[in-house]
């Protein structure tokens, strides 16, 4: 995948249909956590086994890869219009949290790196 060939393709998409008016940091945010709770919602009543099986149902799946597009789109055209490196900051953040959650305190533990006690 090539996120930049990705980011100038979105760019020419809301540019040939004079969409930058409305693309603002903001409002892509906000479109993100609208994709985001669209994708949600598809697993909001299912159990833990069902979430997984959904995989079987091809249906279910085409939503499903629908949403996460969606998401991702939202995504890439924010950190477009705020100048953000997604890899860069993707890399960064792996670095970050591998300091954060070392694998002799994380492995098998949920709890949150900074809610731990001891």
């Amino acid at each position: 995948m090539n996120l930049s060939e990705i980011r100038k393709r979105l760019a020419k998409f809301a540019r040939d249909r004079n969409w930058d008016q409305f693309h603002s940091p903001k409002n892509l945010s906000m479109g993100l956590a609208a994709e985001a709770a669209e994708l949600l919602e598809i697993f909001q009543w299912l159990t833990e086994e069902q979430s997984k099986e959904i995989v079987r149902d091809e249906e279910e799946m085409a939503l499903v890869r629908e949403e996460i597009a969606d998401v991702f789109i939202y995504l890439i055209r924010l950190a477009d219009k705020l100048g953000v490196d997604i890899e860069k900051a993707v890399e960064e953040k792996m670095k970050l949290n591998e300091k954060k959650y070392p694998v002799h305190l994380s492995k098998g533990n949920a709890t949150k790196y900074n809610k731990r006690k001891g």
